[in-house]
This record gives structure tokens, C-alpha cells and sequence, in this order.
């Protein structure tokens, strides 16, 4: 039987996978750059709330396993990760 916390953080990919995969039909279908690159930055918004949310949920899940220090260092390492990509 499958972990609910493991599925819950498989079915958030599976959708953001699915609608990168819309996207990318969706720029083919309109056909200019300009169109296309907003549909890109619109992407650009999902993508680190996804990883904000699955990885929520698998603190939640581990909360009872992990020490508060190592739940900061994985805390401190996804905002590392957040500030790179979102710094201009």
C-alpha cells in the first residue's frame, strides 16, 4: 500500500509535469515568441511553489523522525535554492 504523504508529493508532480507538458502545447499552438514567453514566465510561478509544497510535505511527514537542526539545514537549503533562482 502506498504512503499518503508519497502520494501526495507524486500526485503534486504528476500535475506540474502535466501542465508543463500543456504549456509546451499551448507555445507550439500560438506560435510567437512574444505569446510564448509569457506563457513561459507564467511557469516560472509554479514551478518553486511546487517545490515549496512537496517539500512541505514530506517535512510533515518526517517531522517525527528528523531533529529540529537537521529540519533547518533542509529548510536553509531549499531557500538557498528559491533565492538562486528567483535572484535577477
Amino acid at each position: 500500500m502506498l504512503n499518503k504523504i508519497v502520494l501526495s508529493m507524486a500526485t503534486l508532480r504528476m500535475f506540474s509535469g502535466t501542465l508543463e507538458i500543456m504549456a509546451a502545447l499551448l507555445m507550439l499552438r500560438l506560435n510567437q515568441i512574444d505569446k510564448a514567453l509569457v506563457v513561459n514566465s507564467s511557469l516560472a510561478l509554479v514551478g518553486p511553489l511546487v517545490l515549496i509544497s512537496t517539500t512541505t510535505i514530506g517535512l510533515v511527514g518526517l517531522s517525527d523522525k528528523l531533529s529540529y537542526g537537521k529540519m533547518l539545514w533542509i529548510v536553509g537549503g531549499v531557500a538557498c535554492i528559491l533565492i538562486g533562482a528567483l535572484k535577477k
